[in-house]
Protein backbone atom coordinates (compact mmCIF):
# COMPACT_ATOMS: atom_id res chain seq x y z
CA UNK A 1 0.00 0.00 0.00
CA UNK A 2 1.27 3.20 -1.52
CA UNK A 3 1.81 6.13 1.89
CA UNK A 4 -0.08 9.39 1.77
CA UNK A 5 1.66 12.35 0.86
CA UNK A 6 2.67 14.40 3.76
CA UNK A 7 0.29 17.29 3.18
CA UNK A 8 1.44 20.48 3.29
CA UNK A 9 0.84 22.55 6.60
CA UNK A 10 -1.02 25.73 5.75
CA UNK A 11 1.51 29.22 4.86
CA UNK A 12 1.10 32.45 6.83
CA UNK A 13 0.49 35.43 5.01
CA UNK A 14 4.30 36.30 5.22
CA UNK A 15 5.79 32.80 6.85
CA UNK A 16 9.43 33.13 7.75
CA UNK A 17 12.31 32.06 5.54
CA UNK A 18 15.90 30.08 5.99
CA UNK A 19 18.51 30.80 3.65
CA UNK A 20 20.77 27.92 3.03
CA UNK A 21 24.22 28.26 1.33
CA UNK A 22 26.87 25.77 1.11
CA UNK A 23 30.45 27.55 1.10
CA UNK A 24 33.85 26.88 -0.24
CA UNK A 25 36.76 28.98 -1.45
CA UNK A 26 34.25 31.72 -2.08
CA UNK A 27 35.75 35.01 -0.57
CA UNK A 28 35.28 36.84 -4.16
CA UNK A 29 30.84 36.06 -4.42
CA UNK A 30 30.74 35.10 -0.81
CA UNK A 31 29.86 38.88 0.31
CA UNK A 32 27.75 39.98 -1.89
CA UNK A 33 25.32 36.92 -2.14
CA UNK A 34 24.64 37.64 1.88
CA UNK A 35 23.91 41.34 0.88
CA UNK A 36 21.56 40.73 -1.98
CA UNK A 37 19.41 38.01 0.85
CA UNK A 38 19.33 40.97 3.24
CA UNK A 39 18.70 43.59 0.89
CA UNK A 40 15.37 41.38 -0.07
CA UNK A 41 12.10 43.01 -0.05
CA UNK A 42 10.32 40.22 1.70
CA UNK A 43 8.83 41.57 5.23
CA UNK A 44 8.57 38.20 6.64
CA UNK A 45 11.85 36.66 9.18
CA UNK A 46 14.42 35.50 7.76
CA UNK A 47 17.53 33.90 8.81
CA UNK A 48 20.62 32.71 6.31
CA UNK A 49 22.90 29.79 7.16
CA UNK A 50 26.09 29.45 5.88
CA UNK A 51 27.21 25.93 5.51
CA UNK A 52 31.33 26.21 5.76
CA UNK A 53 33.54 23.51 4.02
CA UNK A 54 37.18 23.19 4.72
CA UNK A 55 38.41 26.68 2.24
CA UNK A 56 41.38 27.49 1.40
CA UNK A 57 40.97 31.31 1.11
CA UNK A 58 39.51 33.83 2.93
CA UNK A 59 35.52 32.67 3.01
CA UNK A 60 35.02 31.39 6.31
CA UNK A 61 36.64 34.73 7.59
CA UNK A 62 34.20 36.45 5.99
CA UNK A 63 31.43 34.32 7.25
CA UNK A 64 32.09 34.76 10.45
CA UNK A 65 32.65 38.63 9.88
CA UNK A 66 29.20 38.63 8.42
CA UNK A 67 27.64 36.47 11.49
CA UNK A 68 29.34 39.05 14.13
CA UNK A 69 27.47 41.92 12.06
CA UNK A 70 24.24 40.42 11.97
CA UNK A 71 22.56 37.51 13.82
CA UNK A 72 20.60 36.38 11.25
CA UNK A 73 23.64 35.28 9.92
CA UNK A 74 24.25 31.54 11.21
CA UNK A 75 26.93 29.27 10.50
CA UNK A 76 27.38 25.42 10.56
CA UNK A 77 29.99 22.84 9.47
CA UNK A 78 30.37 21.24 6.30
CA UNK A 79 33.51 18.58 7.04
CA UNK A 80 32.08 16.91 3.92
CA UNK A 81 32.65 19.87 1.83
CA UNK A 82 30.61 18.65 -1.08
CA UNK A 83 27.48 20.66 -1.55
CA UNK A 84 24.63 18.16 -0.88
CA UNK A 85 25.74 17.39 2.26
CA UNK A 86 26.58 21.43 2.89
CA UNK A 87 22.73 21.51 1.69
CA UNK A 88 21.47 19.01 4.72
CA UNK A 89 23.56 20.36 7.31
CA UNK A 90 21.88 23.89 6.68
CA UNK A 91 18.90 22.55 6.41
CA UNK A 92 18.90 20.96 9.60
CA UNK A 93 20.67 23.92 11.50
CA UNK A 94 17.29 26.22 10.18
CA UNK A 95 14.25 26.84 11.95
CA UNK A 96 11.41 27.71 9.42
CA UNK A 97 9.29 25.99 7.34
CA UNK A 98 10.22 27.84 3.76
CA UNK A 99 13.86 26.96 2.46
CA UNK A 100 15.69 28.90 0.01
CA UNK A 101 18.45 27.80 -1.66
CA UNK A 102 20.96 30.00 -3.06
CA UNK A 103 24.35 29.72 -3.85
CA UNK A 104 27.89 32.11 -3.15
CA UNK A 105 27.50 32.67 -7.30
CA UNK A 106 24.26 33.68 -7.51
CA UNK A 107 22.66 37.23 -6.95
CA UNK A 108 18.91 37.15 -6.46
CA UNK A 109 16.69 40.14 -7.95
CA UNK A 110 15.17 42.29 -4.69
CA UNK A 111 12.16 40.55 -5.63
CA UNK A 112 12.86 37.42 -5.28
CA UNK A 113 12.05 35.97 -1.89
CA UNK A 114 8.42 37.85 -1.77
CA UNK A 115 7.38 36.58 -5.41
CA UNK A 116 8.66 33.09 -4.61
CA UNK A 117 6.96 32.71 -1.19
CA UNK A 118 3.14 34.04 -3.21
CA UNK A 119 3.99 31.35 -5.71
CA UNK A 120 4.40 28.72 -2.92
CA UNK A 121 1.26 29.79 -1.38
CA UNK A 122 -1.01 30.05 -4.83
CA UNK A 123 0.13 26.72 -6.13
CA UNK A 124 0.48 25.00 -3.11
CA UNK A 125 3.78 23.62 -4.27
CA UNK A 126 6.53 21.94 -2.89
CA UNK A 127 9.74 23.70 -5.33
CA UNK A 128 9.36 26.83 -6.75
CA UNK A 129 12.25 28.13 -8.98
CA UNK A 130 12.82 30.37 -11.90
CA UNK A 131 14.94 31.55 -14.24
CA UNK A 132 18.99 31.40 -14.12
CA UNK A 133 20.69 34.64 -15.95
CA UNK A 134 24.23 33.95 -16.43
CA UNK A 135 26.36 37.18 -16.49
CA UNK A 136 29.93 37.79 -16.85
CA UNK A 137 32.67 40.67 -16.51
CA UNK A 138 35.35 39.57 -19.09
CA UNK A 139 35.77 38.60 -22.67
CA UNK A 140 35.90 34.57 -21.67
CA UNK A 141 33.42 34.89 -18.85
CA UNK A 142 30.92 37.06 -21.08
CA UNK A 143 31.30 33.81 -23.56
CA UNK A 144 30.64 31.30 -20.83
CA UNK A 145 27.54 33.51 -19.88
CA UNK A 146 25.92 33.07 -23.36
CA UNK A 147 26.32 29.37 -23.60
CA UNK A 148 24.55 29.07 -20.76
CA UNK A 149 21.92 31.36 -21.39
CA UNK A 150 21.35 29.72 -25.00
CA UNK A 151 19.56 26.56 -25.85
CA UNK A 152 22.43 26.07 -27.81
CA UNK A 153 24.84 25.52 -24.64
CA UNK A 154 22.86 23.60 -22.18
CA UNK A 155 19.41 23.45 -23.97
CA UNK A 156 16.98 21.44 -21.81
CA UNK A 157 15.82 23.12 -18.35
CA UNK A 158 13.00 26.09 -18.68
CA UNK A 159 14.99 27.68 -16.46
CA UNK A 160 17.74 28.44 -18.48
CA UNK A 161 15.84 31.08 -20.42
CA UNK A 162 12.02 32.75 -20.60
CA UNK A 163 9.11 30.92 -20.62
CA UNK A 164 5.77 30.44 -18.82
CA UNK A 165 5.21 29.09 -15.79
CA UNK A 166 3.96 25.62 -14.73
CA UNK A 167 5.24 22.14 -13.22
CA UNK A 168 8.48 21.39 -14.10
CA UNK A 169 10.88 18.59 -14.16
CA UNK A 170 13.16 20.58 -12.07
CA UNK A 171 14.25 23.75 -10.75
CA UNK A 172 17.50 26.06 -10.64
CA UNK A 173 18.53 26.46 -6.61
CA UNK A 174 14.66 26.44 -5.64
CA UNK A 175 12.62 28.17 -2.83
CA UNK A 176 10.94 24.79 -1.13
CA UNK A 177 8.62 23.57 1.78
CA UNK A 178 10.69 21.63 4.61
CA UNK A 179 7.85 19.42 5.45
CA UNK A 180 8.25 18.26 1.44
CA UNK A 181 12.03 18.22 1.34
CA UNK A 182 11.60 15.95 5.22
CA UNK A 183 9.16 13.48 3.54
CA UNK A 184 11.58 12.36 0.47
CA UNK A 185 15.01 12.73 3.32
CA UNK A 186 16.62 16.11 1.53
CA UNK A 187 19.35 15.60 -0.90
CA UNK A 188 21.30 12.63 -1.51
CA UNK A 189 24.60 13.13 -0.20
CA UNK A 190 26.07 10.60 -2.74
CA UNK A 191 24.84 12.46 -5.71
CA UNK A 192 27.84 14.98 -6.02
CA UNK A 193 26.59 16.63 -9.19
CA UNK A 194 23.20 17.04 -10.22
CA UNK A 195 21.53 16.89 -6.61
CA UNK A 196 18.87 19.31 -7.89
CA UNK A 197 17.39 17.33 -10.24
CA UNK A 198 17.75 14.30 -8.08
CA UNK A 199 16.05 15.83 -5.72
CA UNK A 200 13.07 17.34 -7.72
CA UNK A 201 12.79 13.74 -9.13
CA UNK A 202 12.21 12.42 -6.05
CA UNK A 203 10.06 15.25 -4.94
CA UNK A 204 7.59 14.34 -7.67
CA UNK A 205 7.58 10.68 -7.66
CA UNK A 206 5.94 11.32 -3.91
CA UNK A 207 3.04 13.25 -5.78
CA UNK A 208 4.39 17.21 -5.00
CA UNK A 209 4.52 19.59 -7.10
CA UNK A 210 7.94 21.32 -8.62
CA UNK A 211 6.59 24.61 -10.58
CA UNK A 212 8.50 27.01 -13.11
CA UNK A 213 7.61 30.59 -12.26
CA UNK A 214 9.45 32.90 -14.67
CA UNK A 215 8.97 36.14 -12.88
CA UNK A 216 11.52 34.92 -10.09
CA UNK A 217 15.14 36.03 -11.28
CA UNK A 218 18.94 35.27 -10.39
CA UNK A 219 21.69 36.25 -11.17
CA UNK A 220 24.63 33.60 -12.10
CA UNK A 221 28.07 34.43 -12.35
CA UNK A 222 29.63 30.90 -14.16
CA UNK A 223 33.62 30.13 -14.27
CA UNK A 224 35.92 32.56 -16.00
CA UNK A 225 38.05 30.33 -17.78
CA UNK A 226 37.62 27.34 -20.25
CA UNK A 227 40.00 25.04 -18.06
CA UNK A 228 37.37 25.44 -14.93
CA UNK A 229 34.46 25.27 -17.37
CA UNK A 230 35.78 22.04 -18.61
CA UNK A 231 36.62 20.44 -15.28
CA UNK A 232 33.15 21.36 -14.21
CA UNK A 233 31.22 20.15 -17.52
CA UNK A 234 33.11 17.21 -17.25
CA UNK A 235 31.94 16.34 -13.28
CA UNK A 236 28.75 17.09 -14.53
CA UNK A 237 28.47 15.15 -17.60
CA UNK A 238 29.82 11.89 -14.98
CA UNK A 239 27.15 12.53 -12.25
CA UNK A 240 24.21 12.56 -14.81
CA UNK A 241 25.57 9.14 -16.28
CA UNK A 242 25.10 8.26 -12.50
CA UNK A 243 21.23 9.28 -12.97
CA UNK A 244 20.71 8.06 -15.46
CA UNK A 245 22.08 4.23 -14.21
CA UNK A 246 20.24 4.78 -11.74
CA UNK A 247 17.33 5.74 -12.42
CA UNK A 248 16.93 4.79 -16.48
CA UNK A 249 13.86 6.16 -18.52
CA UNK A 250 13.41 8.90 -15.81
CA UNK A 251 15.85 11.02 -17.78
CA UNK A 252 15.12 13.10 -20.49
CA UNK A 253 16.97 12.46 -23.76
CA UNK A 254 19.09 15.20 -24.08
CA UNK A 255 21.20 13.70 -20.86
CA UNK A 256 22.22 11.28 -23.26
CA UNK A 257 23.14 13.56 -26.49
CA UNK A 258 26.51 15.07 -25.74
CA UNK A 259 27.43 11.16 -25.18
CA UNK A 260 26.21 10.39 -28.50
CA UNK A 261 28.16 13.24 -29.71
CA UNK A 262 31.42 12.58 -28.23
CA UNK A 263 31.10 8.78 -30.26
CA UNK A 264 30.09 10.31 -33.22
CA UNK A 265 33.35 12.71 -33.50
CA UNK A 266 35.36 10.19 -32.09
CA UNK A 267 34.48 7.71 -35.06
CA UNK A 268 34.71 11.12 -37.74
CA UNK A 269 38.30 11.31 -36.45
CA UNK A 270 39.25 7.76 -36.59
CA UNK A 271 37.54 7.46 -40.24
CA UNK A 272 39.26 10.56 -41.57
CA UNK A 273 42.89 9.50 -40.22
CA UNK A 274 42.07 5.69 -42.26
CA UNK A 275 41.22 8.04 -45.50
CA UNK A 276 44.15 10.35 -45.35
CA UNK A 277 46.77 7.37 -44.36
CA UNK A 278 45.33 5.29 -47.67
CA UNK A 279 44.11 2.74 -45.33
CA UNK A 280 40.64 3.05 -46.28
CA UNK A 281 39.60 4.25 -49.88
CA UNK A 282 37.55 7.84 -50.48
CA UNK A 283 35.75 6.08 -53.16
CA UNK A 284 34.23 3.87 -50.57
CA UNK A 285 31.49 4.36 -48.07
CA UNK A 286 33.81 5.11 -45.60
CA UNK A 287 33.26 8.71 -46.02
CA UNK A 288 29.62 8.94 -44.73
CA UNK A 289 31.26 8.02 -41.55
CA UNK A 290 32.36 11.81 -41.97
CA UNK A 291 28.74 13.07 -41.58
CA UNK A 292 29.08 13.32 -37.73
CA UNK A 293 31.55 16.17 -37.63
CA UNK A 294 30.43 18.07 -40.72
CA UNK A 295 26.63 18.41 -39.02
CA UNK A 296 28.40 19.50 -36.03
CA UNK A 297 30.38 21.79 -37.27
CA UNK A 298 27.25 23.30 -39.00
CA UNK A 299 25.52 23.56 -35.96
CA UNK A 300 28.42 25.32 -33.89
CA UNK A 301 28.44 27.95 -36.71
CA UNK A 302 25.03 28.26 -37.09
CA UNK A 303 24.86 28.49 -32.98
CA UNK A 304 27.87 31.01 -33.26
CA UNK A 305 25.64 33.36 -35.65
CA UNK A 306 22.69 32.89 -34.17
CA UNK A 307 23.28 33.99 -30.22
CA UNK A 308 22.87 37.53 -29.34
CA UNK A 309 24.96 39.83 -27.24
CA UNK A 310 28.62 39.30 -29.33
CA UNK A 311 30.17 42.55 -30.59
CA UNK A 312 32.98 41.49 -33.46
CA UNK A 313 34.90 38.04 -34.59
CA UNK A 314 36.88 37.49 -31.32
CA UNK A 315 33.75 37.52 -29.15
CA UNK A 316 32.07 34.63 -32.01
CA UNK A 317 35.20 32.50 -31.49
CA UNK A 318 35.08 32.71 -27.84
CA UNK A 319 31.46 31.66 -28.17
CA UNK A 320 32.12 28.66 -30.65
CA UNK A 321 35.02 27.59 -28.77
CA UNK A 322 32.49 27.51 -25.28
CA UNK A 323 30.03 25.63 -26.70
CA UNK A 324 32.64 22.72 -27.98
CA UNK A 325 34.07 22.79 -24.31
CA UNK A 326 30.91 22.71 -22.77
CA UNK A 327 29.65 19.58 -25.22
CA UNK A 328 32.81 17.99 -25.24
CA UNK A 329 33.35 18.05 -21.85
CA UNK A 330 29.82 16.95 -20.53
CA UNK A 331 29.84 13.94 -23.49
CA UNK A 332 33.51 12.85 -22.75
CA UNK A 333 32.37 13.27 -18.33
CA UNK A 334 28.77 11.38 -19.37
CA UNK A 335 30.09 8.44 -21.03
CA UNK A 336 32.98 7.95 -18.17
CA UNK A 337 30.11 8.09 -15.98
CA UNK A 338 28.34 5.20 -17.96
CA UNK A 339 31.45 3.15 -18.22
CA UNK A 340 32.74 3.61 -14.66
CA UNK A 341 30.01 5.40 -12.24
CA UNK A 342 30.93 8.44 -10.44
CA UNK A 343 33.59 7.45 -7.75
CA UNK A 344 35.45 10.63 -6.45
CA UNK A 345 34.79 12.53 -9.52
CA UNK A 346 34.19 15.89 -8.17
CA UNK A 347 34.01 19.73 -9.50
CA UNK A 348 37.68 21.32 -8.60
CA UNK A 349 37.08 24.28 -10.89
CA UNK A 350 36.06 26.83 -7.54
CA UNK A 351 39.62 25.52 -5.54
Amino acid sequence: MTSPIPRLPALDALPAVTYVMPVLNEEGFLEQAVRTILAQDYAGEKEIVLALGPSRDGSNAIAARLADEDPRVVLVDNPERDIPAGLNHAIAAGTHEVIVRVDAHSELTPDYTRRGVAALRQIDAANVGGVMRAAGAGAVQRAIARGYNSPFGLGGGAYHGDGTPGPAESAYLGIFRRTALEAVGGYDPAILRGEDWELNLRLRRTGYTVWFEPALGVTYWPRASLGDLARQFFATGTWRAVLVRRYGRANPWRFFMPGVLVLGLALSLVTLALLLSGLVSWASLAPALLLPAVLYLGAILFATWRIPDQRGLRDRALTAVTLITMHLSWGTGFLRGIAFGGGRVVDRSRV
